[in-house]
Order: C-alpha cells, then structure tokens, then sequence
C-alpha cells in the first residue's frame, strides 16, 4: 500500500472498495453521474484540490471518459492529475454482463495494475522528495513531428503508442497530448515509435 498526498476521484463504491486496499489517502466517488448535479460533492471536490491535489481515475469506458471530461472543466486543471488503466476485455465477478464495451474496469483491475496507474499518474508518496524542474510539456507540434497527428498514418501511430504505455484505446490525440506529459516522456514516445519502425 502507498501513501500518497493527493485524494483519489473514483465513479463509484466498488472503485473506491478496490483503492482503499492499494493508496492510503481519501478516496471519494462520484456515485456514476451523480456529481453532475451534486454540487456539494463538487465543492468537496475542489477543497481537495485546492488542499492536497486530486487524481481522477475512471474506467475507459465512455461514462467514465466522460466523467473525466466534466471534471476537467469543472476543477482547476493545475491541480488534477489523471490516472488510466489499461483496455482489459472482460466483467467483474459481481456483475451479470459486461460493460458496453467489454472492459474491465477500476474495481476489476489487479491491485498491482491500480498501484501502477497512480504512480504513472504522479502522485505524491507521502515523505518522498520533490524532484528537480520538470521538463517541458510535449507539444502538438511535436506530436505532428512524431507523426502522432495530423498525418495518414496517425491514427496507426497513436494506437501503437497507446497500447505499448498500456492506455485506453478511446483516448483522442487532445488527451493522449495530456496523458503523455503526465505519464511519459519524449524519449519514450520516441523509442516506441522507433522500435515499431524496426519492425
């Protein structure tokens, strides 16, 4: 179990379930579609990212995408992080049917694979150091560069970069730029591409 800064933003009691035994920190749901219209569970989502930071993590499903998406909009963007897992087919045990779009979600995800998504993501451990200046964030220009936008073959390129950092397949060329300055680096990027070039 980690102990991290940051409270953790979940879409429901069994993501939160599931995190309570991985990340040591306040976990809040949104209870699905409920936050739209709660706007105290908002506030309460804001004091907390005003107070110690926040990371979203949601299932890559499109509610949970669009979960993201309000939240984004709705909290100081300096102040969130966001944390993915991966595209797993498959249902949770609790459940008679898969999702829509046969994935697993956060609740179905192995504790390793959630512990791996908030490091990926950032967050704080609680005594660690704060590391040197950060790099500069990748650009659009740069993912034109990289042949990740804006080209025929882009859309090919992406896909490869997605799955090789392990993201969700349904994330555009906007929030795979995001995703990137938050879990990556160039170099990275750039050895994916460069490795599939070999191919």
């Amino acid at each position: 179990m980690i102990r991290i800064r940051e409270a953790i933003v979940v879409e429901g009691r069994y993501d939160k379930a599931a995190l309570a035994n991985v990340a040591d920190t306040v976990i809040v749901d949104t209870e699905g579609f409920g936050v739209f219209s709660d706007r105290e569970k908002l506030a309460l989502l804001r004091r907390l990212a005003q107070a110690r930071g926040l990371i979203v993590l949601t299932d890559s499903d499109g509610g949970g995408f669009l979960i993201r998406n309000f939240l984004k909009s709705a909290i100081d963007p300096a102040l969130v992080k966001h944390a993915y897992i991966p595209d797993v087919p498959g249902k949770e045990r609790r459940k008679k049917s898969p999702s829509k779009q046969g994935l697993l979600g956060v609740e179905g995800m192995p504790p390793a694979v959630l512990e791996d998504a908030l490091r990926r993501a950032g967050a704080t451990e609680v005594g660690q150091e704060q590391a040197g200046p950060a790099a500069a964030p990748m650009t659009k220009a740069e993912l034109y560069a990289m042949g990740l936008a804006g080209r025929p073959d882009s859309a090919r390129c992406r896909a490869r970069v997605k799955k090789a950092l392990d993201l969700p397949a349904g994330l555009s060329a906007n929030a795979l730029l995001d995703v990137l300055n938050a879990l990556s680096s160039r170099e990275e990027v750039e050895r994916i591409l460069s490795d599939a070039g070999a191919e």
